[in-house]
């Protein structure tokens, strides 16, 4: 009996063969490049002052899960720190991004982030909620990391960038994720930016919750 040697194509590796739940177990940067590039398209409310708050309440008090992030400004010294200057919220419709650093945590914010009845889904959350926490105390509840929730799909890369190319099928850019925070005015890049990756973990989750 003769043996034949399978071989594979150069940019085709165990890594990127598909596991039992039709995602990627890992997924290569090459991969990614190659896939096209897509950012949050709906509405972006920027709240930097308390006047806006009832309108944008009153926006909220529908919605049953969010995509949740936050930025901060990052520091070049070592032992400095900076606080964090953005909370983003966002459905696939609206992405609320409220100026921390400017305006604290909301009383209505602070609601939606210890509600159980609302889901927040984000990425490596522990360390925001932390910090979060730093700015006004609070009892975080029903929050989903996406990184503890895909282990059920058996995937390995737990990166946002990652975790958007594998299961939504496009790249994210991270071009802003280190621009300045605090900037006076910020920039429409760095708003949809900002959007975008709190978007990307509710269209994440939706997808994996709808097929599980």
């Amino acid at each position: 009996m003769r043996w034949m040697k399978v071989g594979f194509p150069k940019k085709m590796t165990f890594r990127m063969m598909k596991n039992d739940k039709g995602f990627h177990r890992s997924i290569e940067k090459d991969h990614i490049q190659g896939l096209p590039l897509n950012s949050f398209k709906g509405q972006i409310h920027l709240i930097d002052d308390r006047r806006q708050f009832s309108a944008v309440k009153a926006m909220m008090r529908e919605c049953e899960v969010f995509g949740f992030d936050t930025e901060t400004k990052p520091s070049f010294r070592k032992g400095k720190v900076n606080k964090v200057a953005l909370l983003q919220l966002a459905n696939r419709e609206q992405a609320f991004i409220f100026r921390i650093n400017r305006i604290g945590i909301p009383d209505f914010v602070k609601k939606i982030l210890e509600d159980q009845e609302i889901t927040k889904v984000g990425v490596a959350i522990h360390d925001d909620l932390k910090v979060l926490n730093q700015i006004r105390l609070m009892h975080p509840a029903g929050f989903i990391d996406l990184q503890q929730y895909v282990g059920r799909f058996n995937i390995e890369d737990k990166g946002l960038k990652k975790l958007t190319a594998n299961i939504l099928g496009f790249r994210i850019s991270k071009r802003y994720q280190t621009s300045n925070w605090e900037d006076v005015v910020l920039s429409e890049p760095q708003l949809e930016y900002a959007a975008t990756d709190a978007w990307v973990c509710y269209e994440i989750y939706n997808h994996l919750n709808h097929i599980s």
